[in-house]
């Protein structure tokens, strides 16, 4: 059995829902269908789920909400009158989205998480009675009916165990499945959303809980690059790499899948294929355990994120004091901030955090008690910091890997702020300065990938 996902932009409307329909019809392994809420259909058109966002803060705020309520539905009207279905599926639709603010929710996070994850609930009952109709037997993967279980916390749930031992009900048979993505069901019987990227999360899932031989992920590209293409044009593909190499890439912006979806698919050892839902004859991006992969380029890929600072401190001796490093710790968890990396020297400490969870205030403060707990000689912060990934398991054989990624970096004169290589050895991360960030990626691709482009 496949495991099939479908993003936003395969779903926008029924022109759409055809093509996914020629995808699920020619391959008899795919069984499994994920999808996403419908996207958009054109140069500034809102997707459904923004749609449904909207319709929640209006509720939240008392205002009007009826021309919401009209643009959602009309999204659902499009399909159904694209394949003539029976009125009364519009008319459960129309229901289930006029219901929405009579609903009653623990709090606001749940009210929110109810209505986002409406997008693709519709959107794979729709698809479930569209199939059904053109006589592909289909059964709508209901959360709530299935036991799609996920924990408390409304917009940022995880699985629970449970949902596996639920999943390993489903055999392999000829009826297609199709599981809306996005969200699932708490013990309280809430619905509760996965954060960033959740319906390719509900794939992964799916796929580990139904033993998938593969997990297809279609999305609107025709491969995994190995660099950002709005920042390099028309950059080499990838054909084949690993699970931690995508991991890596993931974290430092890659934004074909959110660094978190794929895990359940790694845990159980499921090829993910990622292929262009235009071009679903193209081989895309085979993603595979490392100890079946046999690197043949030193770098797999290059990407970096910005929107990261750092702290800088430095005080003579410090790798001699026990407990220094726990201080800082101690500090840090009273104020709910994580850090995303900790170089280190023996006089010196560069703590690397996602400036989101920061604010000016929050700044001062921390630095306030780390003044007054260890008493460094200097202590600063460094803003406007990027992030640089280059990864790929043909690093681990050589030995002038990081020269000659450093090397057109220092030829251009650009700042590292930090060198930092992980204990596997297929991924350096660099610290930039957010303005040296894309050229920086941009002259390690053209060592790597392509010595003829001259870069701008």
């Amino acid at each position: 059995m496949k495991v099939v996902k479908f993003g936003g932009s395969s779903l926008a409307d029924g022109n759409h829902f055809e093509q996914i329909i020629k995808i699920i019809k020619a391959d008899p392994e795919r069984k499994a269908v994920v999808v996403s809420a419908p996207g958009t259909r054109f140069k500034g058109d809102i997707k459904v789920t923004d749609l449904l966002i909207q319709y929640a803060n209006a509720v939240l705020a008392n205002e009007d909400y009826q021309e919401l309520q009209q643009a959602i539905i009309a999204r659902y009207q499009n399909i159904t009158e694209h394949f003539q279905l029976d009125s009364s599926i519009l008319a459960k639709i129309t229901q289930t989205i006029k219901q929405l603010p009579f609903q009653n929710y623990p709090n606001d996070d749940y009210l929110m998480a109810g209505f986002k994850a409406q997008g693709e609930y519709l959107n794979a009952y729709t698809l479930s009675q569209v199939l059904n109709q053109i006589g592909i037997k289909t059964k709508f993967m209901d959360p709530r009916k299935i036991g799609f279980l996920v924990s408390d916390k409304a917009q940022d749930a995880h699985v629970l165990p449970d949902t596996y031992d639920n999943l390993e009900k489903y055999p392999n048979t000829d009826i297609h499945l199709i599981f809306p993505g996005f969200f699932g069901i708490t013990k309280d019987n809430q619905i509760a959303t996965f954060s960033r990227g959740g319906s390719d999360i509900t794939g992964s899932i799916v796929a580990k809980g139904l033993n998938a031989s593969v997990y297809e992920n279609f999305t609107d590209v025709n491969a995994i690059y190995s660099v950002d293409p709005h920042i390099v044009k028309d950059p080499t593909s990838i054909h084949v790499m690993t699970y931690r190499e995508m991991r890596e890439l993931s974290y430092a912006g890659f934004s074909v899948f959110h660094d978190e979806a794929i895990i359940p698919a790694i845990e159980a050892k499921i090829p993910i294929n990622v292929k262009n839902t235009s071009h679903p004859e193209l081989p895309g991006t085979m993603i595979i355990p490392e100890n079946e992969f046999e690197p043949t380029n030193l770098i797999t890929g290059v990407a970096s994120s910005k929107g990261f600072s750092a702290l800088y401190l430095h005080r003579y001796l410090l790798n001699k004091e026990v407990g220094f490093t726990l201080k800082i710790l101690q500090i840090l968890y009273k104020y709910d901030v994580s850090y995303e990396h900790m170089p280190s020297g023996i006089d010196d400490l560069t703590i690397i955090f996602d400036n989101k969870q920061l604010t000016p205030a929050k700044k001062e403060k921390i630095c306030a008690e780390i003044n007054a707990a260890l008493h460094p000689d200097q202590l600063e912060w460094i803003d406007n910091y990027a992030i640089i990934m280059i990864v790929g398991e043909g690093m681990q054989k050589s030995s002038a890997t990081i020269e000659n990624i450093i090397r057109p970096l220092t030829d251009h004169d650009i700042k590292i702020h930090m060198i930092n290589q992980g204990a596997s050895k297929i991924a350096l991360m660099l610290g930039t300065d957010d303005a040296d960030a894309e050229k920086s990626v941009k002259l390690i691709y053209q060592h790597f990938f392509d010595n003829n482009r001259i870069v701008n």
